[in-house]
């Protein structure tokens, strides 16, 4: 029954504490996320900080509430009816998952989405901690997954990191490229092309190259549109398209 008996259990001492518990837990697992997260936000790739932050932090959240099934719904478990919460949650975490993968774009070497993706699944974790009962932590995953998604982006731009760009190159007819001369030429405009990247396709008698190029550091590495003129001025070339790689 409703009361304000049952209403404070909710914010009662032993509940706060174990609240501050899991909001510790939390923290801890977007720290570790965001430190494994730069080093693939480094290397130039799609998923990054954020969504290491945010799924790190969210699997936390997930796992730790289930060492306290005590204290969900303000203690009062024990007065709940109906089928055990612990399969409730399991299915919300596979259905979450599907939604999240149709978010998530790929063109070519660019994926898109994942950070969208991983705070759709954060938000789905919020909703659950609503649920249970435990409030304040709810709280404080939504204040973290807006800070992490908001700040971290610029923590990454501040931070040294080498930045990747996805092309495109179609060549003339009957063309054959030289591979070294696009290295020099991304070279000279402060790129790497990532090893394992190039992909070479034939169709009407024209090579189509896909690949991906990664800046030596954000500091020395040549804006997009002069990367683009080195394209353009590249014997053979007849179309391209450059686009940074994005999470």
């Amino acid at each position: 029954m409703l009361s304000l008996e049952s209403l404070q259990a909710y914010w009662s001492g032993p509940i706060m504490a174990t609240n501050i518990i899991v909001f510790l837990n939390l923290f801890g697992a977007l720290l570790l996320g965001l430190l494994v997260g730069y080093e693939r936000s480094y290397h130039g790739r799609a998923a990054g900080m954020r969504t290491y932050g945010l799924v790190c932090m969210a699997s936390a959240a997930l796992t730790v509430i289930g060492g306290y099934s005590s204290s969900w719904y303000g203690g009062q478990s024990h007065l709940t009816t109906g089928d055990d919460p612990t399969r409730v949650i399991q299915g919300i975490v596979t259905g979450i998952g599907f939604l999240c993968a149709g978010v998530i774009m790929r063109e070519g070497f660019n994926i898109s989405g994942l950070t969208t993706a991983a705070s759709l699944w954060a938000s789905a974790v919020i909703g659950i901690l609503v649920g249970v009962g435990f409030y304040a932590a709810a709280m404080m995953l939504a204040l973290l997954s807006a800070v992490c998604m908001v700040w971290i982006s610029k923590l990454e731009e501040w931070l040294p990191s080498r930045q990747a760009v996805a092309i495109n190159l179609k060549f003339d007819k009957n063309f054959i490229p030289i591979e070294k001369a696009l290295r020099d030429m991304a070279n000279a405009r402060g790129y790497d092309i990532a090893g394992g990247t190039i992909s070479i396709m034939l169709k009407d008698e024209a090579q189509e190259w896909n690949f991906v190029a990664v800046a030596r550091s954000r500091q020395k590495m040549g804006p997009l549109s002069e990367l683009a003129q080195g394209m353009a001025q590249f014997n053979g070339v007849d179309s391209f398209h450059l686009a940074y790689a994005r999470n």
